[in-house]
């Protein structure tokens, strides 16, 4: 499909800055499934849900991935500052990341970040991307980035604004356990405690999955054809006790719920012929576009995403390109904010032919 199919003008006072205060308080658009649109906020969830679904999180944890340093002068040359937006692990040691500004570093380049935290410029790739070798390694390395490394806030709102004391909670949901993510899954930030409770009460059921979210997710789609764009992959996990959850779900006829498209894509990407979900860890670099024909997921809650990204086509390929485009144009209409700091949007699977 053309690339050009998935975008719309958004206006940039649209683009939220911060999160809504408290979480729930966002603003939720329901967009049901017979295509009407019902402006709410997050907090009426329970009246949209019934005793039985499965709602699927994402419980990865954001880890410090923004990075300030200094590399070091060549003879008599000066120090230059480097910033760093670590992007993906490669060993216990070394990690794939984003520096700016990336030409003025070499392959044999030390940078210190930090105090102390010293790593060696091993390779650059045609794709920008930089390979750090670390002096140190596994959870030592873990450690020192946590120490060092600030939250890595997408482009587009550092663009307006800087790290901010709050952005370390906020940044971050309430059920993260497992360090590893270098971008927010942001749809659960909307989720509080309080809400939670009044799911479970009322009988929705709860299972984690585990994605790894990369910076690729924020990475623009140049091809002018989705056929010609190469999806990043990111590493996820699906536990057992999640996979027997959604296919006991799915075979009493429960609807299951992504909540985000990182947990969707965990699942889809783990889904049988016969929409059977394994248990199973690895990397997924699963493009979903219109065609794909879903196998495991019923609903899918959602923030308000780039236009032309693969995020955008994801949704458009759930629930009707048509819709979205609809959606997104009464988003806009009624100041709905968009992105990782943005409103929800709770989606249904378009009937698939």
């Amino acid at each position: 499909m053309r690339v050009d199919q998935f975008d719309f003008d958004l206006p940039p006072e649209r683009i939220a800055l911060h999160p809504a205060r408290p979480r729930d308080s966002a603003r939720l658009l329901h967009v049901r499934p017979d295509g009407a649109f019902e402006d709410l906020i997050v907090r009426d969830l329970p009246s949209l849900l019934r005793a039985g679904d499965l709602l699927v999180f994402n419980d990865t944890r954001v880890i410090h991935a923004a990075l300030e340093g200094v590399r070091a002068g060549r003879g008599e040359g000066q120090d230059i500052a480097i910033s760093a937006n670590l992007h993906r692990r490669e060993s216990p040691s070394s990690w794939l990341a984003f520096a700016r500004p990336g030409k003025r570093l070499r392959v044999g380049d030390v940078v210190t970040f930090g105090a102390n935290l010293r790593a060696t410029v091993a390779e650059k790739r045609e794709t920008g991307e930089v390979r750090f070798d670390f002096e140190i390694a596994g959870r030592y390395l873990d450690l020192a980035i946590e120490a060092c490394g600030a939250p890595p806030l997408p482009p587009y709102i550092l663009a307006q604004r800087a790290t901010e004391a709050s952005d370390e909670d906020d940044y971050q949901t309430i059920f993260a356990a497992n360090d590893g993510a270098v971008a927010a899954p942001t749809a659960g930030l909307h989720f509080t405690q309080s809400l939670l409770t009044d799911l479970d009460r009322m009988g929705v059921e709860s299972a984690m999955v585990t994605l790894h979210v990369s910076a690729g997710t924020f990475l623009p789609v140049k091809s002018e054809d989705t056929a010609d764009h190469l999806m990043h992959s990111e590493w996820r996990e699906i536990p057992a006790r999640t996979a027997e959850a959604v296919n006991r779900a799915k075979r009493e006829g429960r609807r299951v719920i992504a909540v985000g498209t990182t947990a969707l894509r965990s699942l889809e990407s783990a889904a049988n012929e016969d929409g059977t979900v394994r248990a199973e860890a690895g990397d997924t670099g699963i493009f979903i576009t219109p065609g794909y024909r879903f196998r495991v997921v019923d609903g899918l809650w959602t923030n308000f995403h780039l236009p032309r990204s693969t995020l955008f086509m994801l949704v458009s390929a759930f629930a009707g390109l048509d819709r979205m485009r609809g959606a997104y144009v009464h988003a806009i209409a009624h100041d709905y904010r968009f992105y990782s700091f943005g409103d929800a949007s709770l989606l249904w699977r378009a009937e698939q032919g």
